[in-house]
């Protein structure tokens, strides 16, 4: 027998100091919480309801906005529990579920946020085959397998994790259970799950971040051959998806390059990119698209 400790559950310790200060950061997060849910459903139903926006663009703004529900939904709630409760105890499968849904999430919002730079690169650099590229029944099959292959790519990563035995404290210095913390309390870190680990690391973040970097030297180099008024337009409808794109990858990356002794500083960007980011991508998308603001304006009055 192997001389290691079969940890149960896990003792998430998401922050510490008096507890007087627990009511302000409760309210805070659910605050966050409630109005990413309606701000994100907002968008939702806007696109839904309005025909002027059945277009590829705003289909994956939809995608983008349910994935940022769930963004939340995942963290959030059982953040607001062990808040509220006072219970901090999370069971070994309770861990390895929120695991399981984030890493699906993560891995869907990153290949989104991909495509959705693809569909400006076609709209401003091939705008005369953007509707035969970006076709709906095309369109259909690009969610459908962004979907899929995130949901793939998180059943493997799980099956990989959960067979690490974990010996070492069970605390997690975190909100909830993310790759890193959960890292942190195996004792048998399998050479398969390290070449998994990386090889995921290149496929949904390195390879969508350089082709997005491609794909803007691209639309920028177009972008500046055009007219003053032409170059005013195309720019509005890239400045949204630079702006989350950079806030997302920036704060994500940062979160997970910083040293593993900076608990503080990893908890603080894991807070902007899960529930911040979520928050504010349908705001940014509605503040700089026209045709958004518009709709939104009529379901208001509606």
């Amino acid at each position: 027998m192997k001389n290691e400790t079969s940890v149960q559950y896990f003792y998430l310790l998401p922050f510490s100091g008096e507890t007087r200060i627990k009511p302000f950061i409760t309210a805070f997060f659910f605050l966050i919480y409630v109005v990413g849910v309606l701000i994100n459903s907002s968008i939702i139903t806007v696109i839904c309801l309005e025909v002027q926006l059945h277009k590829p663009m705003y289909l994956f703004i939809c995608n983008l906005s349910i994935v940022d529900i769930f963004y939340t939904s995942v963290t959030v709630p059982k953040l607001l529990h062990m808040l509220l409760s006072g219970n901090h105890i999370v069971s070994f499968a309770q861990c390895y579920t929120q695991f399981y849904f984030f890493s699906f999430i993560a891995s869907t919002e990153g290949i989104l946020l991909f495509v959705m730079a693809y569909d400006r690169y076609v709209a401003i650099c091939l705008p005369l085959h953007y509707h035969q590229i970006l076709s709906w029944r095309n369109c259909s099959l690009i969610t459908i397998g962004i979907w899929a292959a995130a949901l793939l790519n998180s059943t493997i990563f799980v099956i990989f994790a959960v067979y690490m035995s974990s010996c070492h404290s069970n605390v997690i210095h975190q909100f909830f259970c993310d790759v890193k913390s959960l890292t942190k309390t195996n004792c048998t870190i399998t050479t398969l799950f390290l070449i998994f680990t990386n090889l995921e690391m290149v496929i949904f973040v390195f390879i969508p971040i350089m082709c997005t970097i491609v794909s803007y030297f691209q639309i920028f180099s177009i972008i500046f051959k055009m007219s003053k008024k032409s170059r005013k337009k195309a720019f509005s409808t890239c400045s949204s998806h630079v702006t989350v794109v950079s806030i997302y990858y920036g704060a994500g990356l940062v979160g997970y390059l910083i040293p593993a002794y900076s608990e503080v500083m990893d908890f603080v960007f894991n807070i902007i990119y899960t529930t911040i980011v979520p928050m504010i991508n349908p705001i940014i998308y509605s503040l700089q698209n026209s045709n958004v603001r518009a709709a939104l304006s009529w379901l208001m009055m509606e």
